[in-house]
């Protein structure tokens, strides 16, 4: 029986490391997580939001999923949007997904992330 979702791996190209750091952390305002040290030595990095993680690891000939996404969920999504924007970093919202307000944007390797917020009360 499946009870939940650990994390999601996005890839990410050798040495991009401190781009996504500055960008997970600095912008998103996740905090970075302590690789086991096995799994440290092949790069990336890891970030944690509530009980959102999410793993960047390093693959060789990386290109960026044109489709493939986390989404993750937040408070005050106008204000995350701004923040970004801020940041230099362009959001699309999309409003196709009934009874949530919803961005794309692109971390600094190309990675998608969607981001909502549920319309009234928050959902399970």
């Amino acid at each position: 029986m499946i009870t939940g979702l650990d994390h999601v791996q996005l890839a990410a190209p050798p040495g991009a490391e401190e781009v996504l750091r500055a960008f997970y952390t600095g912008v998103l305002g996740m905090t970075e997580i302590p690789k086991p040290p096995v799994l440290a030595a092949r790069g990336g990095c890891w970030f944690q939001a509530g009980t959102a993680q999410l793993h960047l690891g390093v693959e060789n000939g990386f290109r960026p999923a044109r489709k493939a996404h986390p989404g993750l969920r937040v408070t005050g999504i106008d204000a995350y949007a701004a923040r970004l924007e801020a940041h230099g970093t362009p959001v699309t919202w999309n409003d196709d997904l009934p009874g949530h307000r919803r961005f794309h944007c692109a971390d600094p390797v190309g990675n998608r992330l969607e981001f909502l917020e549920p319309d009234g009360p928050a959902r399970p």
